[in-house]
């Protein structure tokens, strides 16, 4: 009899160690997707509000010559950081260009003077000296998930 009761008091600490230890492994599976989880979130809001920056100019109807050397800046600075010279499928390259063919995203080869130039012939096609407004449209690559083109289109 004194075997039989050690021999169960011994198979309730095994049941209560493999209880002990799938509640463990449980709660590890747990915190791992509960923060791989955050990290996406984290991630999908850091897109978000990068995409912002160029997604607002959608929004506008009256979008300037200077929105476009705007967010042709924005585009560059992020072509520099990620090193990108060309668009390939996948990477962060940003294009932008004017009525769909004047590409304007290499603001570096514009010198001040080209600019003020290409400002002025903006200024002068209109009637009374006013500036020409765009409608702005943004591709957003279904790879990265983050702007691939910003076109302006002369309204």
């Amino acid at each position: 009899m004194e075997n039989a009761s050690k021999a169960l008091i011994m198979a309730a600490g095994v049941l209560i160690g493999v209880l002990i230890l799938s509640l463990a492994v449980y709660l590890f599976f747990d915190f791992a997707s509960t923060s791989s989880r955050l990290h996406e979130e984290t991630r999908l809001n850091q897109i978000n509000e990068f995409n912002a920056q160029f997604t607002s100019y959608e929004i506008k109807n009256d979008n300037t010559f200077y929105d476009i050397i705007t967010l042709a800046n924005l585009a560059k600075n992020n072509n520099q950081y990620y090193e990108l010279t060309t668009s390939e499928e996948g990477n962060y390259y940003i294009t932008v260009n004017v009525d769909k063919g004047t590409y304007i995203n290499n603001l570096e080869k514009l010198s001040e003077n080209k600019l003020n130039q290409l400002l002025k012939s903006e200024v002068n096609e209109q009637n009374g000296g006013t500036l020409p407004t765009y409608q702005c449209e943004v591709t957003i690559s279904p790879i990265t998930g983050l702007v691939k083109d910003v076109n302006f289109t002369r309204k």
